[in-house]
């Protein structure tokens, strides 16, 4: 019995002291205790390469990663920790020229500028471009490996942007 009762005592106090931290979550994420909120404006599209979905879709990504790995509140705007920004470059360049003059692979690059403010600790604010790329063969129109390259960059950038907001790397 005596046992059974200092579990549980040590248990509350792991749990107070977890929870005094203001850590709300197992995915490294530290947010201040007094956080209830987080908003994700949308994110237009002000790139000179236009794909019609992108902003909708990196959007969506942001949301649903402060949804899926905080406890916040998803609100629509005035959140505790708000983002707000817009893609600013989305274009494919030619990479690894080979011999003949041609290249044999192409590079799909997508940038966003991201504006993060915390609330609660002026020091988090940030306003950031993040970039990330993925090659493909130049055998390949890009219109038919669109889909997969921005699904695999639009998570490397939402993973960037949530670890700089809310894992202080």
């Amino acid at each position: 019995m005596k046992k059974t009762l200092r579990l549980t005592i040590a248990c509350i106090v792991a749990a107070v002291f977890l929870h005094g931290c203001g850590i709300y979550s197992f995915s490294g994420a530290s947010i201040p205790a007094e956080a209830k909120t987080v908003s994700v404006q949308y994110f237009p599209n002000h790139a000179q390469l236009i794909n019609p979905t992108l902003s909708n879709d990196f959007t969506t990504a942001l949301r649903d990663a402060m949804m899926n790995q905080t406890s916040l509140d998803m609100v629509e705007a005035g959140g505790d920790l708000a983002f707000e920004g817009e893609i600013t470059d989305y274009k494919t360049t030619p990479i690894a020229i080979t011999s003949g003059q041609t290249a044999a692979l192409n590079r799909l690059t997508i940038t966003v500028n991201v504006r993060f403010v915390n609330m609660f600790d002026e020091t988090k604010n940030f306003e950031t471009k993040f970039s990330h790329y993925e090659d493909y063969p130049s055998d390949q129109d890009l219109n038919s490996v669109q889909e997969s390259l921005t699904g695999t960059i639009i998570e490397a950038l939402v993973e960037d942007v949530f670890n700089k907001a809310l894992v202080n790397w």
